[in-house]
């Protein structure tokens, strides 16, 4: 009878290492990046026991003045916030742009894309020639470097070029590897998305 109960014991531990658990009142989203259909598209699951702990999606206390539904992304910390009421924010982990390709500023949410369409501009083209083939655009797909979901930021000069996006490639959250955007795993994108309005400031610092 004890190693049964031993057993079960062992079995619970193992289920919430793998759920979305609460650890001091914050909860964190480990069970959210299983394999899932959307708009027609099978996303894989994200090996996220490879990913560090600290870059699944969690609730977290987070103190700033910034209005609730404000983005703030810390590109230092590779972390990016969702402003929610009393004193919480949605805690992403992000990629950031790599060297030479930072930037820092504020803007707003100005389209809001599923699945988008990825057109890589002539810099980028004239830097990697082999991206020439998508000059017209790359159709969203599973492969497609923009992921399940697309926020465009515009300030006051218009479309900054920059995109919070998703990305197949769950490993570079965390590092700097981007040309500037803010990437985030597809799982989570998703979950942004759906929480993040048209119009919401983005501040990136």
């Amino acid at each position: 009878m004890r190693m049964k109960k031993m057993l079960i014991v062992a079995a619970l531990g193992a289920a919430t290492a793998l759920a979305g658990c609460t650890t001091g009142g914050m909860s964190v989203y480990t069970a959210s990046y299983g394999s899932t259909t959307d708009a027609g598209y099978q996303l894989p699951r994200i090996p996220i026991e490879r990913v560090p702990r600290q870059f699944h999606r969690q609730v977290v206390n987070y103190d700033t003045r910034e209005q609730p539904g404000t983005i703030i992304v810390d590109t230092g910390e590779k972390f990016l916030y969702l402003v929610m009421p009393d004193g919480k924010a949605m805690r992403y982990g992000i990629g950031v742009g790599r060297e030479g390709f930072e930037w820092s500023g504020t803007a707003r949410i100005s389209m809001k894309r599923e699945w988008p369409v990825w057109t890589p501009p002539a810099a980028m083209i004239k830097r990697q020639p082999e991206l020439a083939k998508w000059r017209g655009g790359q159709p969203g797909g599973l492969q497609n470097p923009l992921g399940a979901r697309a926020l465009y930021l515009f300030n006051k000069s218009g479309d900054t070029g920059y995109r919070l996006h998703g990305t197949p490639e769950w490993a570079s959250i965390g590092k700097a590897m981007s040309s500037g955007c803010i990437r985030l795993m597809n799982q989570d994108i998703i979950d942004l998305y759906n929480r993040a309005e048209n119009g919401a400031k983005v501040i990136v610092s």
